[in-house]
């Protein structure tokens, strides 16, 4: 495996791989790698000749008294977890590498990114979107894999990729992996070790109190009950506080008011001690 961190090496090796016809596929990620991306990896091997990896801690997609400073960084045990993994190419530019002095251009989907975790976090999705959009034009992959657990992330890109008309890779090339859990139903997040060992086993309530809405809904009940039901259900849980429990169209972020026949996703953001977790589920 090639570890790169400048840009005319990252190119040179990009040039390499994709010579004589061959795919490349692009695995984004923060680092702290755990079964989750490892899935993304594997899903990425199994559709294009040769995978990339980033590994890059975005500072334009942490607001002021986020954890930029305490997000956990290991590169030296994530390269090694990748190169046991086949990966051919990990790319983990610096700060300096990916905004020079003087950078000044950010890219905004909007609409996509008001809601949800844009409401909570503003400015988060015009990083995502920043940092994604130049991966892309670094490593110009063919496919791009992403996991759902992130489905508003997902759902941005996928929208950015379209408008801007990106060929490298299209829209249509960027797959959503399904969200990889722990025996217990917990969504697998690097932010999953911020929480004690109490929190953890309270943290699986969320996954249960989901199913639990999405069973109601899919029994014809109006969302806004259920929602109600949900969020209370998930304080009960053990969560100190939940930021959002909504049913939205899949690919427009919508709001629906009842399941009526489009592809919809029940998402929640919760807040269980240090720790801010993001679930969803199709419903």
């Amino acid at each position: 495996m090639q570890t790169i961190s400048r840009l005319d090496a990252l190119r040179n090796a990009v040039d390499g791989f994709k010579s004589g016809g061959k795919t490349l596929a692009l695995v984004p990620t923060m680092g702290a790698l755990h079964e989750g991306h490892l899935t993304l990896v594997r899903e990425a091997k199994a559709r294009a000749d040769h995978v990339a990896v980033s590994i890059f801690v975005n500072p334009l997609q942490f607001a002021p008294g986020e954890d930029l400073d305490a997000y956990p960084r290991r590169l030296a045990q994530d390269a090694a977890l990748l190169e046991a993994e086949g990966v051919d190419l990990l790319w983990a530019p610096t700060v300096d590498v990916m905004y020079p002095s003087g950078f000044a251009t950010t890219v905004s989907v909007g609409g996509l990114d008001a809601v949800l975790c844009g409401a909570a976090r503003p400015g988060h999705f015009d990083g995502v979107a920043t940092v994604v959009g130049k991966l892309f034009n670094q490593v110009r992959p063919d496919i791009a894999v992403f996991g759902e657990k992130d489905w508003q992330q997902l759902a941005i890109i996928r929208r950015m990729a379209r408008d801007l008309d990106l060929v490298a890779p299209h829209a249509d090339a960027i797959v959503g992996v399904p969200t990889v859990r722990e025996a217990d139903g917990l969504a697998m997040s690097s932010r999953n070790q911020y929480l004690t060992a109490a929190q953890r086993a309270q943290a699986a309530s969320l996954s249960r109190a989901m199913r639990h809405a999405i069973a109601q809904l899919q029994q014809g009940e109006v969302a806004g009950p259920v929602l109600a039901g949900l969020t209370a259900e998930i304080i009960a849980g053990g969560f100190a506080s939940v930021d959002y429990a909504d049913l939205r169209d899949a690919a427009t972020l919508e709001a629906m008011d009842r399941l009526d026949g489009r592809a919809a996703r029940l998402l929640v953001a919760a807040r269980i001690g240090s720790a801010r977790l993001i679930d969803n589920m199709p419903a």
